[in-house]
């Protein structure tokens, strides 16, 4: 589910979540730049992705072919998007976080960019998989403030790596093994700035229903002031 917000007039994330498990690809990026320039930084991460995906399908059959492919078409993807930039004046300094989920056996790879996350919530708790990319962050690693002085940090919306804003990019990718009826969640930061963890947690646990919870929490993220673009795709496992 995406919802632009209470505050922005236009919703500049873009998302694609898998119809059948041929293909069980999940992506979501967060737009930047002005005059829809983060509409189409997104939204063009989400096509050379997606479509790059479906035509090395059969080539996913391994650990090191799938990393490798995460790897490559997010790269291929910024080199596209920072060379539009350079082409268009109004696309100048566009970009768009990226992160995305392919699962295939008992793994699921995560390929991530920017401070869009990945949540893995079992019966016990809820990890951040990814990592922000992101100056309150970095501030928070070096003890500079705690997290809760991040929460409400001026700059929070500042990131320090994004696709498209120059030619060379450094991909995150995680791999992590996963366990019948857990829940991996992604979102944009629309939602983890308006809510805490433990909210996120305590909605997810209160219902079976993926179609719920999403709906749930883009509504309790809009209750708490819905201040950015909210993007929520939830997997049961």
């Amino acid at each position: 589910m995406t919802d632009k917000g209470l505050i922005r007039n236009t919703n500049e994330d873009g998302f694609f979540s898998a119809d059948g498990l041929n293909l069980p690809l999940f992506i979501i990026a967060d737009g930047m730049g002005g005059h829809k320039a983060g509409e189409v930084a997104s939204q063009m991460s989400i096509d050379i992705i997606r479509d790059r995906f479906i035509l090395n399908e059969k080539s996913l059959n391994t650990r090191d072919n799938i990393i490798d492919t995460i790897n490559s078409v997010i790269k291929e993807a910024n080199e596209k998007i920072y060379l539009k930039s350079l082409k268009t004046p109004e696309y100048d300094g566009m970009g768009t976080t990226l992160t995305l989920a392919y699962i295939f056996e008992n793994n699921i790879y995560i390929g991530h960019i920017g401070d869009s996350r990945v949540y893995y919530i079992n019966d016990e708790n809820i990890i951040q998989v990814t990592e922000d990319h992101s100056l309150v962050n970095e501030l928070v690693k070096k003890g500079c403030i705690t997290m809760e002085e991040g929460r409400k940090h001026p700059q929070k919306n500042m990131i320090t790596r994004a696709v498209g804003t120059s030619i060379d990019i450094e991909v995150d990718i995680f791999v992590l093994e996963y366990q019948s009826n857990d829940i991996l969640l992604l979102c944009s930061d629309g939602l983890s700035d308006m809510l805490d963890d433990k909210d996120i947690y305590n909605i997810v646990k209160n219902s079976d229903s993926m179609d719920i919870i999403s709906n749930k929490l883009i509504n309790e993220a809009k209750s708490n002031g819905g201040l950015d673009n909210i993007t929520v795709i939830g997997i049961k496992l």
